[in-house]
């Protein structure tokens, strides 16, 4: 829906332009374009802040969430993932609606469109990346501190600019290149945290499942990497659109397939015959239960939304540095709603965390500072002189 919303409002600029252009004419004959180019990129900037709340805000409430369920008793690993992917039904009733023919993209008309079968190809491949990746998490969630959670998560980053160097062409720059060495060491230094207990059996238990978590969250890390990449690299070069048809279709379609992965592995796995016991033991009730389920499904959808608008307006390396400025807040929210213990390795991990996401958001922004550099001086160059329009 937000997608849907400002399309529509960037339509509704777009469809004033002779007008605008007509006055610019008459009022300052030279001034107009830029001006022009100033607005389009103020909108262009709205939305991103758009999708940036969105993948910011529902990110981080669904971990937490997502870790509350198995705090207070869930136990089911296979339905963490499902609440991940299963919420796309709610999306159906924007999926059906269609944007205006004016909302594509410069880019989007192209005269060799994909076919049926290579769209389908393309939509169970990354459907099945998808349902593994977000089993993944689910196991890292469950075995892990959700503060250690979301700082091993960060090194997404650094696995997404290493596939975006192969598939999409990525230049390392060198505050690229710092942020990536700063998160890799930021999430190396977590290999060295103790979360175990003093008991010796209970030790060993609990390296043996940090040990797995700590797997399980850094390989989730390379997929969702791999899975950004790919998306960016399928709008790009297969489909060649990033109209709200193409994002949704890419939503729904993925979803589709990744939940019914995930519900023949909950019901393969025989975890589907523990979901009531599960909910009559929950610690907060069976309501709670229900809700935190409810709750977390849908922030997932949104937080989709968010990622996916975000690859379209800018990349999937500025989605995914997005995703992971969640990362100060989630272990600091962890620390007064889980009582996570925050040793001095970790901290140190998180300020290493935060320096290199930063780095990265900086030379975003000075991308972005050139490119609106020379959009101006192509249009001063064009532009008449106001001598010349008085002579």
């Amino acid at each position: 829906m937000i997608y849907y919303l400002t399309l529509h409002c960037y339509a509704f600029v777009e469809g004033n332009n002779g007008v605008q252009e007509t006055n610019s004419l008459e009022g300052n004959s030279f001034g107009g374009p830029m001006n022009e180019s100033r607005r389009k990129m103020y909108y262009r900037w709205f939305r991103i802040a758009i999708y940036s709340a969105l993948v910011l805000v529902c990110g981080s409430a669904a971990v937490l969430l997502g870790r509350l369920y198995y705090e207070k008793g869930g136990k089911s690993k296979w339905m963490g993932t499902l609440t991940q992917l299963g919420g796309f039904p709610i999306l159906l009733p924007y999926y059906f609606i269609s944007a205006p023919k004016n909302l594509a993209t410069n880019n989007s008309i192209h005269p060799n469109q994909p076919s049926v079968s290579m769209l389908a190809f393309v939509y169970v491949s990354i459907g099945l990346l998808v349902a593994l990746d977000c089993y993944l998490y689910s196991v890292g969630l469950l075995y892990l501190p959700v503060s250690t959670y979301s700082l091993v998560c960060s090194s997404q980053l650094a696995f997404n600019a290493f596939f975006s160097y192969f598939l999409n062409s990525l230049k390392f720059t060198p505050y690229i290149v710092n942020s990536l060495v700063l998160l890799t060491i930021s999430s190396t230094l977590l290999v060295f945290q103790n979360e175990s207990s003093d008991d010796s059996e209970s030790s060993q238990i609990s390296k043996k499942k940090y040990v797995i978590g700590f797997i399980c969250t850094v390989a989730a890390s390379a997929g969702y990497g791999l899975w950004l990449s790919l998306t960016q690299l399928v709008f790009k070069k297969v489909i060649k659109k990033e109209t709200f048809k193409v994002v949704m279709d890419m939503i729904v379609y993925t979803s589709f397939v990744a939940t019914c992965v995930t519900v023949v592995g909950l019901f393969a796995s025989g975890e589907w015959k523990s979901l009531k016991n599960e909910m009559n033991e929950y610690e907060m009730g069976k309501v709670t239960y229900v809700l935190n389920l409810t709750f977390t499904t849908i922030l997932w959808q949104l937080f989709t939304i968010g990622c996916l608008g975000l690859i379209s307006e800018v990349s999937s390396l500025f989605s995914n540095a997005i995703s992971v400025l969640g990362v100060p807040i989630v272990p600091m929210l962890a620390v007064i709603i889980f009582h996570d213990k925050m040793h001095g390795i970790k901290a140190i991990s998180m300020v290493l965390a935060i320096w290199g996401i930063m780095s990265y958001v900086y030379q975003q922004y000075i991308d972005d500072t050139k490119s609106e550099n020379r959009i101006t001086s192509h249009v001063s160059k064009d532009s008449v002189p106001l001598e010349e329009v008085h002579r």
